[in-house]
């Protein structure tokens, strides 16, 4: 297998982008990533494009060829894939490519990936994120999303008493970090006062509590490692690229304040490494809920089992921190288009990286960690790159 490196990377801003379809988001970040690489269309062997729901959302399956289409590709014949993973379509996406590259099968890929989540009303998107879920033995009895994530808090408080005031901690710190990122959906500050006082979702859930629907498109491109320093200065070695998946429903599960996916995903990712968690000085973790962020800091090994609540209500992932959680603020702030989250956690661990975060720079960052999850955590996917020099 060869060592596979990111050469470029872009993103549009996340938000509600009312004036701009699909294909126009998904082709802008694609543009930007192969400028960023210095590369062509031309040196393309494949496109993989992460997407949740797009039949549902904008009535349009088989996407991927349509973005290859709408960049003027369609005459290269070029294999474009499109991978769905529910919330993780992005992660598990890149994880195919970089299997591509790593394999030989080809030599520059991007992959990418797009969710136009605010063209429907949010009704029809919560029943949508819902699927995620097991629709026949949990959402047909009512049980959304968020629900789902308030059993996990609910159980994770009567556990470990976390309380109520350092799940609030979560929004707040993402809400922070992202003040300081121009693509992210929303960039106001937040207090733990306004999110205790925002109204119920599925308690302890409240509205702050939950990432946004956005819409927003990122792509990356792919390569060997050995060609890297003919397209970047700083090339970004994916040091990890893991996937484990577990039962779809909770009730399936031994216990559900751990995401036994991501347990097995982290441990098999820095096995793979050769690091450890302690390695580790920025990360963007799955934040959708704030129970979410959590569990997955516990489940990375960064914090022991129960002890996420204090910790994070500390201080400990802020800026100044020993690890810097979620510095482009998040599924949260940064927003949660379900499609390009995955990759956008890609892009903005290779822009720490590179020391090219401008105001939310992390110092002295040169190893990250991406991690993603779709539906409540059946599937997880963990990312771990470095700088080469």
């Amino acid at each position: 297998m060869r060592e596979v490196a990111v050469l470029g990377v872009g993103q549009t801003k996340f938000g509600e982008l009312w004036d701009r379809s699909f294909r126009e988001i998904g082709i802008e970040a694609g543009l930007q990533s192969l400028v960023d690489a210095k590369l062509s269309s031309a040196d393309l062997g494949a496109l993989f494009l992460g997407n949740m729901a797009s039949g549902s959302l904008i009535s349009q399956e088989h996407i991927a060829p349509l973005i290859l289409d709408y960049a003027g590709l369609a005459g290269r014949h070029l294999p474009a894939v499109r991978v769905e993973g529910g919330g993780a379509s992005g992660a598990l996406a890149l994880h195919q490519g970089y299997l591509a590259v790593a394999s030989g099968l080809y030599d520059y890929v991007v992959v990418g990936g797009a969710e136009k989540l605010t063209d429907v009303p949010d009704a029809t998107a919560a029943d949508i994120s819902s699927s995620a879920a097991d629709h026949e033995w949990e959402v047909v009895f009512g049980a959304t999303l968020p629900a789902l994530w308030a059993l996990m808090a609910r159980r994770h408080m009567h556990l470990y008493g976390t309380t109520r005031e350092q799940l609030a901690a979560v929004p707040v710190h993402a809400h922070d970090m992202a003040g300081k990122n121009p693509n992210a959906h929303y960039r106001n500050k937040l207090t733990i006062e306004q999110v205790l006082g925002a109204g119920p979702v599925a308690e302890p859930l409240g509205v702050l509590d939950c990432a946004p629907f956005s819409d927003g498109a990122a792509a990356v491109v792919l390569g060997p490692l050995e060609e890297a320093r003919r397209h970047t200065d700083t090339p970004i070695r994916i040091a990890a690229s893991q996937v484990a998946c577990d039962t779809i429903a909770l009730q399936n599960r031994q216990e559900f304040t751990t995401l036994e996916s991501t347990v097995v995903a982290a441990r098999h990712a820095f096995a793979q490494a050769r690091r450890a968690p302690r390695d580790v000085r920025v990360a963007e973790i799955h934040d959708a809920y704030s129970i979410s962020a959590l569990m997955a800091l516990e489940d990375l090994g960064f914090v022991e089992k129960g002890r996420a609540g204090a910790e994070f209500a500390s201080g400990r992932f802020g800026r100044d921190g020993p690890l810097t959680v979620n510095p482009s603020g998040g599924l949260k702030a940064q927003g949660r288009p379900f499609g390009a989250v995955g990759v956008a956690q890609v892009v903005e661990i290779v822009r720490q990286l590179r020391g090219e975060a401008k105001d939310r720079q992390v110092d002295g960052a040169s190893f990250g960690l991406a991690h993603d999850v779709g539906g409540t955590g059946a599937t997880s996917v963990v990312h771990l790159l470095e700088r080469t020099n």
